[in-house]
């Protein structure tokens, strides 16, 4: 009895022990950070019960530095905390558009004892602690020439990092947030180039130098053409009384910002079409397609050409559609022309076979007399014999 007595008290001791220990298995990385970027910091703590994590900012240094706690929503929303207690504790915490105040040391708390939050009680396991530093400083600065490319057919793009305290392991360039392969380098100069042979609307838009520094420094240089606009079809077909849609969509950088539709006459002019001119047309559009939907169609007054026309700062591009209306009786004609060729085959048929009969009669009688002119000759020599005969 004293024995199991004792045992009990072990697995209780033991118990105890388990639940007061609260480890970090992730603790958060120090980090350098250029002014207006992002952070996050992450933190993983395993223990029973799950402990609880807070984040704190710590400023100054010994012994006059201050500690503060960070929640969500803190420092005019530009901290945003995020945490979950399943198998263990984790928390992370994002900071948004840095600035050189941010600059500090960044602590991740943890503890599992239920007095942890009594400020008259001194916890039995105090808070354990992981910090790491963030540092927010002024951009590099990077000299890119020219600094835009204006409705070129060919560019040199080159971009300079004139800060050369900061060491370089390579660049590479991007567009519109794609790194260009072609471009890698593991050369240390704070000097890139890019050469554009050939300027179209697919390989205009926004170049990126960027320079594996720590941390990374990057340029942009926007390279703008004309928009290439082009009909979806251009050839549309409709039924009269019907409506017909037609597409055009745009490529290119920068989009159009102004989508304009014409009918076309006769003699070239153009007319505009826009919402309201009629309650018929219906004109949607966004930066990179625009379409024109036309109710009701008339063959004299819709069929035709139309023009759409996508405008940008640097210029206007425009496409041509053909609409073609087909008549509401249409689609009989495949089946009168069924029905006409089989008249006609009908009436061949008839007038060949009324054609065929009196031949066919004659030949008959032709046929009857030979045989009747053949009988009336063997009767005749028939006779003269049994004449001779006698």
């Amino acid at each position: 009895m004293k024995l199991l007595w004792a045992f009990s008290a072990l697995l209780l001791c033991c118990s105890r022990a388990s639940a007061s220990t609260a480890g970090f298995i992730v603790s958060p990385l120090s980090q350098m950070k250029l002014i207006n970027d992002g952070a996050e910091l992450h933190c993983e703590v395993i223990g029973y019960p799950i402990p609880e994590v807070q984040w704190w900012f710590i400023e100054g240094e010994e012994p006059n530095e201050t500690f503060t706690q960070l929640f969500d929503g803190a420092r005019d929303d530009q901290v945003r905390i995020n945490a979950t207690y399943i198998a263990h504790a984790t928390s992370s915490i994002h900071l948004f558009s840095l600035t050189l105040n941010d600059s500090g040391t960044y602590e991740c708390r943890a503890s599992n004892d239920p007095h942890r939050n009594e400020l008259k009680k001194t916890p039995k396991i105090k808070w354990i602690r992981s910090q790491a530093n963030i540092i927010v400083i002024e951009p590099l600065t990077i000299v890119a020439d020219p600094p835009e490319v204006n409705n070129q057919t060919s560019a040199v793009l080159s971009c300079n990092l004139t800060e050369t305290n900061h060491p370089v392991k390579g660049s590479y360039w991007q567009l519109n947030g794609k790194i260009i392969e072609t471009s890698r380098s593991e050369a240390d100069t704070p000097y890139t180039v890019l050469r554009l042979e050939k300027i179209t609307p697919h390989s205009g838009g926004k170049y990126e130098c960027v320079f594996l520094t720590d941390p990374v420094a990057q340029n942009t240089i926007e390279v703008k053409t004309i928009p290439h606009v082009a009909a979806y079809k251009h050839s549309e077909h409709g039924n009269e009384g019907d409506k017909a849609v037609m597409v055009c969509v745009s490529h290119g950088y920068p989009l159009p910002t102004d989508w304009n539709w014409f009918k076309v006459d006769t003699d070239g002019s153009r007319m505009p079409i826009m919402n309201g001119t009629d309650i018929k047309y219906q004109i949607k559009s966004t930066p990179n397609k625009t379409t024109l939907v036309i109710d009701d169609l008339k063959i004299d007054l819709d069929r035709g050409e139309y023009n759409c026309s996508g405008t940008n700062d640097i210029g206007t591009a425009t496409d041509q559609i053909h609409l073609r209306i087909r008549s509401r009786l249409a689609a009989l004609w495949p089946f009168l022309g069924i029905v006409a060729e089989v008249l006609i085959l009908v009436t061949i048929i008839f007038i060949y076979e009324k054609k065929r009969k009196p031949d066919e009669v004659n030949d008959d009688d032709d046929s009857g007399s030979a045989l009747k002119s053949n009988s009336a000759t063997n009767h005749k020599d028939k006779n003269l014999r049994q004449r001779n005969s006698n």
